[in-house]
């Protein structure tokens, strides 16, 4: 039962934010919500609304909000201080754990953001190469940096390798440095590979890219044909970085890249993320070891804190077992084969792609292995069914279900009861 003064406390608190924030938000959910706290698999807005939560912040609450065992963690650090800009035990076990889980990262550096630790790897793929090209993938997304904003969506569609800028503020110049290719389109990229070998500094690529999987031997052929010409190949892991598998994508899909970025899971709650990557690649933030000339510089102010670094171990030791992965894919794999009822009990021209982890359903006859087919999906149709799932108390990004350990079979039923009348509800506002 929603009260009346939480309700207008909460329509109080959303015109307020629209006259101290940019478009009224943080520049990520619309700002037509306030959430007031989260507990396991489940967030509350201030006028009451409890809701079964699939945004999750956006994938790091991966075992769920308010997990006892990370709670305890921040608050047995956080008497001891904060943040210290210097070496601590819990930054230092944070690094050796997650050497020994993810199979490229032989050394990590901390950063505060993913867009830092996409940024930072991409430079030192060209600080190794001595070039200044990246190639990525149209769709693919690796946050808010000048090179990353390039082909993230379009709307008006280039010839590869055209790169389009999708922000305002970019260097023209920008444009020049980075070759899109096709994602899962072995033929167009093994071809823009060869021709720009010698221009390349590196190549990123999400493994899964946002909600698609890779074609058998996309990954493959990236990693052959990256060996090759000795370019570094850059797997974007801050989504699917301990969340597939406690090795993440590497370990998932079975290849291994040069470098890596983590996030969203490995900091708990708090803002952390990481490069990763072989000793001789990460050897560029040492000055000793590279020299002056080479020396690539990484400063943070909070990198590494001891609060964010708690925080991300207690949650790492708590999925650090084959029966929390198996429960995360049971989840996923019971709500994905609801949404696929639905929509074939409602006679809707839709298709569920992902993985049980994170997945979401696209309204298309076709079926989706990159971005184009992505935007000839009907946008329209999928925001009206996110709509309507809001509005059976299910908090869910417009493009994406992120599945948690916290996620019980209470929330599953709900979610699927609200599935089946979200999807009949449909067919009334075509």
């Amino acid at each position: 039962m929603v009260n009346s003064e939480k309700k207008a406390l909460e329509d109080d608190l959303i015109s307020r934010a629209k006259v101290v924030l940019p478009a009224g938000n943080f520049g990520n959910m619309a700002g037509n919500t306030v959430i007031a706290k989260g507990k396991g698999g489940r967030v509350w807005d201030v006028s009451g609304n409890e809701y079964v939560d699939f945004l999750l912040g956006s994938g790091p609450m991966f075992v769920g909000h308010a997990h006892p065992q990370v709670t305890q963690a921040i608050c047995d650090q956080v008497p001891h201080g904060t943040t210290f800009f210097a070496n601590n035990e819990y930054g230092i076990r944070l690094a050796e754990e997650i050497c020994s889980a993810v199979m490229c990262a032989e050394q990590v550096r901390f950063v505060s953001s993913g867009s830092e630790a996409t940024l930072y790897a991409m430079r030192i793929a060209r600080a190794y190469r001595e070039r200044d090209k990246i190639l990525k993938f149209e769709g693919g997304y690796h946050g808010m940096s000048d090179y990353s904003l390039m082909s993230l969506a379009p709307k008006n569609l280039s010839n590869y390798p055209q790169a389009v800028p999708d922000s305002a503020g970019i260097p023209r110049k920008v444009t020049e440095e980075v070759i899109i290719a096709p994602f899962n389109d072995k033929e167009t990229v093994k071809s823009l590979i060869d021709e720009y070998h010698d221009q390349l500094g590196g190549v990123i690529v999400e493994p899964f890219q946002r909600l698609i999987p890779p074609m058998d031997g996309f990954l493959e052929l990236l990693r052959e044909i990256t060996s090759q010409y000795d370019i570094p190949l850059i797997f974007d892991e801050i989504v699917t970085g301990f969340r597939f598998s406690y090795g993440g994508a590497q370990e998932f899909y079975g290849v291994t890249p040069d470098l890596c970025s983590l996030g969203k899971i490995i900091g708990g709650g708090f803002p952390l993320a990481a490069i990763g990557g072989r000793k001789d690649l990460m050897k560029y933030f040492d000055k000793e070891a590279v020299g002056e000339d080479h020396f690539l510089p990484q400063i943070g102010t909070l990198s590494g804190n001891p609060v964010a670094a708690a925080a991300g171990l207690a949650t790492l030791d708590i999925l650090n077992s084959k029966s929390a992965y198996e429960k995360v894919f049971k989840t996923g794999e019971l709500i994905m084969s609801a949404l696929k009822g639905a929509m074939h009990d409602n006679q809707h021209d839709a298709v569920v792609i992902g993985e049980p982890p994170l997945f979401d359903v696209f309204f298309t006859e076709a079926g989706i292995k990159d971005y184009r087919g992505v935007l000839k999906s009907d946008s329209k149709k999928a925001a009206a069914f996110n709509a309507l799932l809001r509005a059976r108390n299910i908090f869910k990004g417009d493009s994406k279900f992120y599945v948690s350990l916290a996620h019980d079979e209470d929330d599953v039923e709900q979610t699927i009861q609200a599935i089946r009348s979200a999807a009949s509800a449909l067919k009334d506002i075509q």
